[in-house]
């Protein structure tokens, strides 16, 4: 076996840091082409890309906003024009994430959580999809999360969009399979990443103790699982999810 991902573009969304950097520079390491996206934090961002290509990673900083056709069609388009055409897309990009009871929350925030785990993924697979389909290959490999399975609560808003994905997930791998194209999702578990770093310890320390493994998850986890489904040696698997949670996982 051979893990290498040479010639390949690989689009992985929110990846100027934390876990979707991770998956990136990963896939970079395996000899795929790995733009660099974000919405709002060029800083952030020129940071990234200094750092994969330091690791050797073919890389270009892209502005864009994926929650929009005109932002998708602006990245898969400049990510073409540099790198060249998108095999595989990592749809990682998302937004805050508070803990609210359902009277706390307004319909405007549930569809930012809508807009960010479905239309996203919608608006980027199907802009990809010729290449893909014409190609008879391609990776669609969705980070969706543990908290759908084990009903996060008080985090409606966001569990519900995560069951969303996960379904959307399962009926497109089955729509794409005959083109050769997999449809697969990494449900991390809680991964102390920059978002993380104001959240109460109590609730730290309380998550902590479910972990079977008893350690924190790392960006790196989640990463390897990613580079499994995207390269050649999964090409028979599809529809799947791999939890990466060390163990929490009682819902399976």
């Amino acid at each position: 076996m051979s893990f290498q991902l040479d010639g390949k573009v690989a689009l992985v969304t929110g990846n100027s840091t934390g876990i979707g950097k991770a998956i990136g520079l990963a896939l970079g390491k395996l000899g795929a082409k790995v733009p660099i996206n974000f919405c709002n934090n060029r800083d952030r961002g020129e940071a990234a890309l200094a750092e994969y290509r330091t690791a050797n990673v073919e890389s270009v900083l892209i502005q864009s906003d994926v929650t929009s056709e005109e932002g998708v069609d602006q990245l898969v388009a400049q990510t073409e024009k540099e790198l060249g055409n998108v095999d595989i897309i990592v749809l990682n990009a998302t937004c805050d994430q508070p803990l609210k009871t359902i009277e706390e929350y307004d319909w405007e925030f549930y569809q930012s959580m809508l807009d960010f785990f479905v239309k996203s993924p919608f608006l980027l697979t199907r802009r990809v999809l010729p290449h893909m389909k014409s190609n008879q290959w391609g990776r669609i490999i969705n980070i969706t999360s543990e908290v759908f399975h084990k009903a996060a609560a008080p985090f409606s808003a966001y569990v519900a969009a995560k069951g969303a994905q996960v379904g959307w997930s399962r009926s497109m791998s089955q729509e794409l399979a005959p083109f050769g194209v997999t449809v697969n999702m990494v449900a991390p578990g809680w991964v102390p990443v920059e978002r993380h770093e104001k959240d109460p310890q109590e609730m730290k320390d309380g998550y902590f103790a479910t972990i079977p493994m008893k350690r924190w998850g790392k960006t790196e986890d989640i990463a390897h699982a990613c580079c499994y489904f995207a390269c050649p040696e999964a090409d028979f698997v599809t529809g799947q999810t791999v939890a990466v949670n060390g163990g929490n996982s009682a819902w399976m």
